[in-house]
């Protein structure tokens, strides 16, 4: 049945066929032809995948998202990075990656931080006379921070899909999300120096102090859902519902930039971006009960304990294995059919699931802003109004680099683990 899956899979996904629906009618096709098991089961397990409490995190985060980016603080913690980091050369697109550490601090998603910021600081830098491929790539690779730092919809999905802790595993994504943005950060500033970019950056920008009074209720956003979760407040799910009505009483209240009827497309486009990653969701799912009902994660164990004898050529292997996947599919798609069988392996060589949980979340971030499909790519090919092909001499750098991050997370466990263990 694996193979009949696995084949019928890759038909589809040749044909164009949208993931969810494509993963959901391969898994249909094993059932009917290929096993006993009624076809309603389809739908049951389907149902099941979906009706998780953690999983409730995700259509109020990506609410939240939307509602930052329409009620002024996205613009405002572009300001603040600005004053914070804009006043050297290149300033102006050090701070994209700056903002983006900030907005993916709540909003958990680097499409939506794509989008958010890059309709801001992608015209700023085009303005300052940066080249636009290079400006765009900027963008679609600091917006990965999104599904590093916490709260993070991929960390969500990890940690649902392998019965792992969600609040470790946010709190193993900081050291990760820093890295990664310090990096980011130095790429930039390297490549103005070498190329002369961004001279006159730091020419538009307010003081620090002023950004800060303008930014207030933005900083906090942050401080009270991150805060709240690891103080013990709240849990995750409940700390995306207080993100939405923070958002929601700072853009009506505070910023005076929302109003009633900006509520409705603003819920639209929530609905519209909640339901692709429940469908895949739930595709995957069922996906992933024929996968292991049928004893593959077993023999892929087996099979890898048989070629590899140490656990650094297997995290090795991992790496390849996720980066290669995540230039093709959906990262929610690839962590709820991967992690489940890839996860249990990781425990038997040592690697422990918290850290594991990081080296799968990076590696598909990667992927996000990786050729051919990465989903970073098209957000900011749609905010730019540039073709994909001219951002790939840019997108080198930043993937090398970003390559070099991901062996240090792979290779160095205290980057992840060690303010779990200082916590817990």
């Amino acid at each position: 049945m694996n193979a009949a899956i696995a084949s019928a899979l890759i038909v589809f996904f040749v044909l164009g066929v949208p993931i969810a629906v494509a993963i959901a009618l391969a898994s249909m096709f094993g059932i009917h032809f290929f096993s006993p098991l009624p076809l309603i089961l389809s739908a049951q397990r389907m149902f099941v995948s979906i009706d998780h409490y953690p999983l409730m995190a995700i259509p109020f985060f990506i609410l939240a998202g939307n509602l930052m980016a329409g009620g002024g603080i996205s613009r405002r913690l572009v300001e603040l990075a600005k004053s914070i980091i804009g006043g050297i050369q290149g300033g102006l697109a050090c701070s994209c990656v700056l903002t983006c550490m900030f907005f993916a601090s709540v909003s958990g998603s680097s499409v939506a931080t794509t989008y958010a910021i890059g309709a801001i600081l992608i015209p700023a830098m085009v303005r300052h006379h940066y080249p636009k491929p290079l400006a765009a790539s900027i963008q679609a690779s600091s917006a990965e921070l999104g599904v590093l730092l916490p709260p993070s919809i991929p960390l969500i999905l990890y940690g649902v899909s392998t019965d792992t802790s969600i609040g470790k595993l946010f709190i193993a994504g900081i050291g990760p999300g820093l890295l990664f943005g310090t990096a980011m950060i130095l790429l930039v500033y390297v490549i103005c120096k070498f190329k002369g970019l961004g001279k006159g950056d730091g020419a538009e920008r307010d003081s620090l102090h002023i950004a800060i009074s303008k930014a207030w209720a933005a900083i906090l956003m942050p401080v009270v859902v991150i805060g709240g979760i690891y103080g013990g407040v709240f849990t995750p799910t409940e700390a995306a519902a207080v993100a939405v009505f923070y958002a929601l009483f700072v853009g009506m209240v505070v910023y005076r930039e929302l109003s009633w009827r900006d509520l409705w497309p603003i819920f639209v486009t929530s609905v519209k971006g909640t339901t692709a990653i429940m469908l895949i969701i739930a595709a995957a799912g069922l996906f992933s009960f024929l996968i292991s009902r049928s004893g593959l994660p077993a023999d892929v164990g087996e099979w890898i304990n048989m070629n590899f004898d140490s656990v650094w050529a297997f995290l090795l292997a991992v790496n390849l294995l996720l980066l290669f996947v995540g230039m093709f599919i959906e990262t929610s798609a690839a962590i709820l059919v991967l992690a489940p069988i890839l996860a249990p392996v990781a425990v038997g060589f040592g690697v422990d699931p918290v850290h594991f949980g990081l080296i799968v979340v990076v590696n598909l971030a990667i992927g996000m802003f990786t050729p051919p499909l990465g989903v970073n790519l098209f957000a900011a090919c749609a905010v730019a109004d540039l073709p994909l092909e001219r951002m790939i001499p840019w997108l080198l750098q930043f993937v090398l680099v970003a390559i070099g991050c991901l062996l240090l997370v792979t290779f160095v466990p205290m980057i992840s683990l060690g303010l779990v263990e200082m916590l817990y």
